[in-house]
This record gives structure tokens, C-alpha cells and sequence, in this order.
């Protein structure tokens, strides 16, 4: 009895200690535990990319350095895109594919995302210059025309777009994710010399550049960017563009930005302080 008096003070100390970092490591738990305090509010199952390959078979855009039509580059990249967004579970993303050449072709792109009801579109495309840019070298036999001044990546939203604040968002989220992966992009597009080409720069730091008329930006009913992943007429760059290793890289920096824009678009507009939140849009055009 006299034991238990002196020792009671001594347990009493113990037991709430134990207590304490008992309920402390609950909390810790529960605010790590999926839908309490710190939810991912992206319900990435649910969000519709639509990854659209730039160009046609027929009609395939640029010609690279070494005779590889853009087309080429831009299947390739896209389909690993959309791979790595289904990987990342964004399971209905969609690869859109038109044999329908320009100009009908681009508003059939528009249409379709449209008919899907997607919640982003992201057009994939690789860069070229004006043809009194480029300078001629034999590759393979054949005179090839290359420029190997402008590497880098560039972003096009239009404020054409109905949702106009949701497509600079993504393109913002995009060009940090490129740029933390090493990525730059070409500042030729503000230059003189681009002339009828030449486009305004929206995001000096993310790279996002204005280009109201693109008929796949304008017409889509969702935010919409357009990917120039670097110039396939620089002869470095080209060969970079060509490997598994950049295109992987690209990717993930997709997938990133495609994840950060779903949680944003997800939050409560209030806590934004945006407008309120439309279906599939981050909508805050006056």
C-alpha cells in the first residue's frame, strides 16, 4: 500500500505521456489518411484528357533535319503521353487521331473533344521556322534543311478559348514542369523576324505564348493548350526529340502539370477566390 502511494504519482506521469503521443500519432494518421484533412481533391478517374496528335499521316507538318516528318514525332510522343497519364490513373484519357486533313480536319478535332465532354486537350506538335530561316545540309544523300538556332520548347493557349483562364493555368503548370526537368523554351516567337508568326509572350517564366487563331484552341469548349516539345529542324535537338529518354522526360512533366491542374480545378472556388467552377472547366473569363 505504501509502495503504490509512492510509486502512484510516477504511473500517473507514464500513463500520460503514453497518451499523449498516442493521440499525437492518431492525428498525424488521419490527416495522412486519404479524404481527411489533406485529400486529393483530383478524382483522376473521372478527369477526361483528350491527347491529340498533331498533323496527318497525309498531311504531316514540319520536315525535321533528317527528312522525319513531324507527324512522326508527334504519334510517338502522344502516345506515350497517354500512356503515362492512364498510368498515373487518368484511365480516361483519350489519343485522338484525324485522317480529315486541314482546315476541315482541325475543326473535326474540336468537335470530337467536344463531343466527349473532356476536361482538358492538350495538342501535341514539335517546332519548325519560317522557311527563310533554314539553311541546307546533306544528310543521307539527299539536301535536308535545318535551323540550329531556336531549341526549346514554346505554349500556345488562345484567349479565344471560352475558358480562356483554366487553358493559361495548365499551360503555366506545364512550362514549370518542363522547365524543373531541365527544359527551356525558345524565345524566338517575339522576335521581328518571325514576322507574321511572331506571338506574344503571356508567361515570361513558363513560356506561354498567345495564339488566338488556332482553330483546336479556339473552338474547344474546354481549357486547351497546344505543346510545341522543341524543334525537330535543330539537329541536336532533333536527335534528342527522337529518343525514348526525352520523350519520357516530356511526359512525366505532362502528367505533373496534368495532375496539379486537376487538383486546382477540383478546390472549392471560394477558397480560390475565382468564380464559381463549371463542369470540366476552371472558368473565371468576365
Amino acid at each position: 500500500m505504501f509502495a503504490w502511494r509512492r510509486a502512484g504519482p510516477m504511473l500517473f506521469a507514464l500513463l500520460f505521456v503514453v497518451l499523449l503521443v498516442a493521440d499525437r500519432s492518431a492525428a498525424r494518421a488521419e490527416e495522412q489518411a486519404p479524404g481527411a484533412a489533406n485529400p486529393d481533391l483530383c478524382q483522376r478517374a473521372k478527369f477526361r484528357v483528350v491527347v491529340d496528335v498533331g498533323h496527318t499521316v497525309d498531311v504531316p507538318g514540319a520536315m525535321s533535319a533528317r527528312g522525319i516528318p513531324e507527324y512522326a514525332f508527334n504519334l510517338q510522343l502522344a502516345q506515350q503521353v497517354k500512356q503515362a497519364l492512364a498510368d498515373a490513373g487518368f484511365g480516361d484519357t483519350v489519343l485522338l487521331i484525324t485522317a480529315t486533313a486541314p482546315w476541315r480536319g482541325l475543326f473535326e478535332r474540336a468537335a470530337r473533344a467536344n463531343a466527349m465532354h473532356a476536361d482538358l486537350f492538350i495538342a501535341i506538335h514539335h517546332d519548325s521556322v519560317p522557311d527563310n530561316l533554314l539553311q541546307t545540309w546533306q544528310y543521307g544523300g539527299q539536301d535536308q534543311h535545318y535551323n540550329d538556332d531556336y531549341p526549346g520548347y514554346a505554349i500556345f493557349v488562345s484567349n479565344d478559348n471560352p475558358h480562356r483562364a483554366g487553358s493559361l493555368l495548365f499551360g503555366r503548370f506545364l512550362g514549370q514542369e518542363l522547365q524543373s526537368r531541365g527544359l527551356q523554351y525558345t524565345p524566338h516567337y517575339t522576335l521581328a523576324l518571325m514576322g507574321h508568326r511572331r506571338r506574344e509572350l503571356l508567361d515570361a517564366k513558363a513560356g506561354v505564348y498567345r495564339y488566338d487563331q488556332l482553330i483546336v484552341l479556339r473552338e474547344t469548349h474546354m481549357p486547351a493548350v497546344l505543346l510545341e516539345a522543341g524543334s525537330i529542324v535543330n539537329r541536336q535537338e532533333e536527335l534528342q526529340l527522337a529518343s525514348a529518354e526525352r520523350r519520357t522526360l516530356t511526359s512525366a512533366a505532362i502528367v505533373a502539370a496534368v495532375e496539379n491542374f486537376c487538383t486546382a480545378r477540383a478546390k472549392p472556388a471560394e477558397a480560390k477566390g475565382a468564380a464559381p467552377l463549371r463542369h470540366g472547366t476552371l472558368d473565371s473569363r468576365p
